[in-house]
């Protein structure tokens, strides 16, 4: 019997917006994991022919407040804006504090794309060890990296924002 990977999120280049602006929010917390990360998803969105900025701010709670002031002041100024990605990684410590920050952050994303018109990727790494944070920046041999698979959901979801309008 042959053994089937079913994770990882499918390529569908026929929804891929080829010429999606999407700003990227990164942490500085975790800074290997997290430029594996922005990296993986600048990739890829270039690769299928859109652009990318990328803003930086100190940790996985302020993506929320970063996300929402950019796509309010491209949207005043007449910016182009079709999506953005929140890029964090958070690793469970011996305190609350990761529960409380993950549970902020979620909420947070969850509600930017409720309210908001522009799609807000989660793209926030809630990890109980370095190991797993590495493993999932690719890090690790044998493992892949999530940031091109956000970087796709993002030009994914600016096309259903582009169809919607």
């Amino acid at each position: 019997m042959t053994s089937v990977n079913v994770k990882g999120l499918a390529a569908k280049k026929d929804a891929v917006q080829l010429d999606a602006h999407v700003v990227i929010v990164k942490t500085r917390w975790n800074e290997a994991v997290i430029n594996a990360l922005v990296t993986g998803a600048v990739d890829k969105i270039q690769e299928c022919g859109g652009t990318t900025e990328v803003i930086e701010v100190p940790g996985s709670y302020e993506v929320v407040y970063a996300a929402k002031r950019m796509i309010e002041a491209k949207q005043r100024r007449g910016e182009k804006i079709d999506a953005v990605i929140c890029i964090g990684c958070l690793i469970k410590g011996e305190t609350m504090h990761f529960e409380y920050i993950c549970e902020a952050v979620t909420q947070g994303i969850m509600k930017l794309n409720v309210e908001g018109d522009v799609p807000v990727i989660f793209g926030v790494l809630a990890c109980m060890t370095e190991s797993q944070a590495l493993s999932r920046a690719g890090l690790i041999e044998g493992h892949h990296n999530h940031g091109p698979e956000w970087g796709q959901s993002a030009l994914e979801m600016a096309a259903i924002r582009r169809m919607t309008m």
